[in-house]
């Protein structure tokens, strides 16, 4: 049977693969972004409905009620990245280091850099989920796209994804009452994505791949195959874990 979905942040990249897996699936998609030319495509691509969405902003969370179905089966929270990527970051793949000079000036920049990656990463799925909590059917599901950096550090951007991890185990609480899961996918370094802003190095490309136990990137359909098995009938006992989906870059026991 057809499901409804939503998917933040779906013009590109794990986003965009999500949109193309679900609908070609047959469920009925709506896919968000802010940019509207990726959305079009996307939704010329697949079928979806594409709407043009900030999901930090409240007004235009309450304005995409609207144009949502009366209920949900899925919520995908994909929406984000790393607002404070350089083309240093790339090469080093971490966040910059610190070099506070006790100036006002350098404390502000530092703590609106802080709070932009939290307002990407984590207040994005919070508003979203929030917005339309009521909307989520029993037996549904909610995916939160994570990182590897959660676990292994990134400045800001890291701090966040953990920040978006920790959250999500309430979630799991308030949600397991109503018969929805609510789970996180945390990639490692993914190809075909526009996380590194075209400025990723060759050299940083051989380290992130060679610290993989499979010696090879990952995919968009790496992870839109991983989120589909979770919100699917096979995974309805499975609820406030990260599956890591990094080829081993990233180990647990």
């Amino acid at each position: 049977m057809a499901r409804d979905i939503l998917i933040t942040g779906g013009g590109t990249g794990i986003g965009r693969a999500l949109t193309r897996h679900f609908t070609e699936a047959g469920d009925r998609v709506v896919v968000t972004g802010r940019r509207q030319d990726p959305l079009t495509a996307v939704a010329r691509e697949t079928g979806a409905r594409a709407v043009v969405c900030d999901h930090t902003d409240p007004a235009a969370l309450t304005a995409l009620l609207a144009e949502l179905p009366a209920t949900l089966d899925v919520l995908v929270n994909n929406a984000g990245g790393n607002t404070d990527f350089t083309e240093a970051d790339a090469d080093a793949g971490t966040g910059p280091g610190p070099d506070l000079r006790g100036t006002a000036a350098e404390l502000a920049s530092r703590a609106r850099a802080f709070r932009a990656n939290l307002d990407a990463n984590l207040l994005t799925a919070v508003l979203t989920t929030l917005a339309v909590g009521e909307r989520l059917t029993p037996g549904g599901a909610v995916v939160q796209i994570g990182s590897i950096a959660a676990d292994q550090g990134a400045g800001s951007y890291g701090a966040a994804k953990a920040a978006l991890t920790s959250w999500n185990l309430d979630l799991a609480t308030e949600l397991g009452a109503r018969d929805i899961t609510a789970n996180v996918v945390s990639p490692g370094y993914t190809r075909e994505t526009e996380f590194f802003r075209d400025r990723l190095t060759d050299t940083r490309r051989e380290q992130l791949v060679s610290a993989t136990a499979t010696g090879r990137a990952g995919t968009p359909e790496d992870i839109a195959a991983t989120v589909a098995f979770l919100t699917s009938p096979g995974a309805r006992h499975i609820t406030g874990q990260v599956l890591h989906v990094n080829g081993g870059a990233h180990r647990t026991r």
